[in-house]
């Protein structure tokens, strides 16, 4: 299948083949239609979308916002707001009240899709989110000012609204690792044409086959969900498992159980013991991470968790502004030597053939630097973003003469592959955050997470992510004492750490969670 436009995705899925989708809980858009989809239904099901919210006032132009619990079904809203013309915005309902306000009044939309926890849960915090909109819309029943998606129910949709390749075609913020998030505006020649139809392009090994069960457990509002879904269904897989719960998994992957399988970092940490004590994952040939930066011990464990000969991890680096840059293929050969210092996951591999140029520059003069020299990582690519929404001179400053600034710092080995060493906003000088992760990950059995921060003025803090709250002390002076100079560790459980919407920490909420200041040895000036 040919990747042509949002708007008619489903519709040309649904001529080109038979793959059947299982959902781990029915969608919000369609509570009461079940957890199994074929392609006919979820086209009609767009459809009827489309003309439902032409009813409510959506029109060619509009600024569509989406907000709701995390579930495939914000794919479908984009691509019923798409067919009118107006431009879908997607935002994930983990975003406080104040934040969720602020990138509203930025888009500046005509129409806002939630539902009432949203909503609810904004009030609570002392935040109207209806005030800030033309009109609301609510997927499951009046709330208030938002009137219910299923009174405007029955309309005909209107025809498909064809817009240029280069207009904006979906909004989605960036993780908010540090603030704030970005609102980043791809259009159909960036996300479709390029990002998913090279991801849509058969190669052996790490395309879904046809006879293959793909399951994605990922944040469906993030930059990846709507490419990833033109990707697969251009490909036609014999089943889709969609996981829109992580909590909630067991039961779909045993009645499906899946060949590949896509998750956010923070939920492969979360189902490591399920790894470790059941066969969910036997029949995964193929692991992918695109997220953020994995440690070895988790992968490790999903490697091992697999019944086949030679499962294969897939490690893609990239932003929610380029796309995939780089990729890297881990096996249990590869992640066998542990504890020890090499750099395994944060070898990043080499960019994408044809679709990426990397070059390593200094964080000051940005001239290029040698091999073996941390510095920045700027980007070429033909699918990188066309702006930030309402802060183009933010956008204007990470943009270098045909180069972006990733923010990222890096160095390329002699033999030309990039290693990852730290957001520049995160920097330790002469260490490396994510080795000191890895390395303590490796070596601390009972951590389900390491973070390390640096503190100018103060040794880095390491912070251990444990089931109880606790650590052995004695496993600690074992795991540190090679080690760099570190501060004495804070442990923490899962719940205690402040996270984005995909999972990552964030590392400024972090820093003020545990009474130290924001001040940072990095600049931030690019994140």
């Amino acid at each position: 299948m040919k990747i042509r436009s949002l708007a008619t995705l489903f519709d040309d899925a649904a001529r080109a083949g038979a793959t059947v989708v299982h959902l781990s809980r029915p969608f919000d858009l369609a509570p009461l239609r079940g957890v199994r989809h074929d392609m006919a239904g979820l086209a009609a099901l767009v459809r009827e979308t489309a003309g439902a919210l032409h009813a409510a006032g959506v029109a060619e132009g509009d600024t569509v916002a989406i907000v709701k619990r995390n579930h495939w079904d914000y794919v479908l809203l984009a691509a019923a707001v798409a067919r009118l013309g107006a431009v879908p915005a997607l935002l994930s309902d983990h975003l406080s009240a104040e934040s969720l306000q602020v990138l509203l009044k930025r888009l500046e939309p005509s129409t806002l899709i939630t539902c009432r926890s949203v909503l609810a849960k904004a009030r609570a915090e002392g935040v109207d989110l209806t005030s800030v909109v033309a009109r609301a819309i609510s997927l499951d029943g009046d709330s208030g000012a938002a009137a219910a998606l299923a009174g405007f129910r029955g309309e005909l949709a209107p025809p498909v609204v064809v817009r240029g390749p280069d207009a904006p075609l979906v909004i989605n913020h960036t993780s908010g690792t540090t603030g704030l998030p970005k609102l980043v505006v791809h259009t159909t020649r960036t996300m479709l044409h390029g990002i998913a139809a090279a991801e849509g392009t058969r190669v052996p090994v790490l395309s879904a086959r046809r006879s293959d069960v793909v399951c994605s457990a990922i944040a469906f509002c993030h930059g990846r969900a709507v490419p990833w879904t033109a990707a697969v269904l251009s490909l036609g897989p014999r089943e889709l498992v969609i996981v829109a719960d992580p909590d909630d998994v067991e039961p779909v992957l045993r009645e499906h159980p899946p060949t590949t399988l896509e998750a956010l970092p923070s939920t492969f940490v979360r189902w490591t013991r399920l790894a470790a004590g059941s066969d969910l994952f036997a029949a995964v040939r193929l692991f992918v991470s695109t997220f953020d930066a994995m440690h070895p011990p988790t992968i490790r464990a999903f490697l091992d968790a697999s019944g086949r000969r030679h499962p294969v991890w897939l490690q893609v680096w990239g932003q929610t502004e380029t796309g995939p840059l780089t990729f890297r293929l881990l096996t249990r050969r590869s992640l066998a030597a542990r504890a020890g210092r090499n750099p395994t996951t944060r070898g990043l591999g080499r960019p994408a053939p044809g679709r990426a140029h990397l070059r390593i520059v200094d964080r000051r003069t940005f001239a290029e630097v040698p091999p073996g020299t941390p510095g920045l990582v700027l980007v070429r690519t033909p699918v990188t973003c066309v702006g930030y929404v309402a802060e183009q001179a933010r956008w204007h400053a990470k943009w270098n003469e045909g180069w972006w600034n990733t923010g990222d710092l890096g160095l390329r080995t002699p033999t030309g592959a990039f290693r990852l060493l730290d957001r520049e906003v995160d920097l330790i000088p002469g260490q490396s955050c994510v080795e000191l992760e890895d390395i303590l990950e490796d070596r601390l059995p009972e951590a389900v997470e390491c973070i390390v921060l640096g503190v100018p003025g103060q040794l880095p803090i390491p912070v251990v992510v444990t089931e109880t709250g606790a650590m052995n002390p004695f496993a600690w002076a074992a795991a540190q004492q090679d080690l760099p100079a570190l501060g004495d560790p804070v442990v923490l459980t899962w719940s205690q750490i402040p996270r984005t919407a995909t999972g990552k920490v964030r590392r400024s909420a972090l820093r003020r969670s545990l009474h130290r200041d924001d001040m940072t040895y990095g600049s931030g000036l690019w994140t």
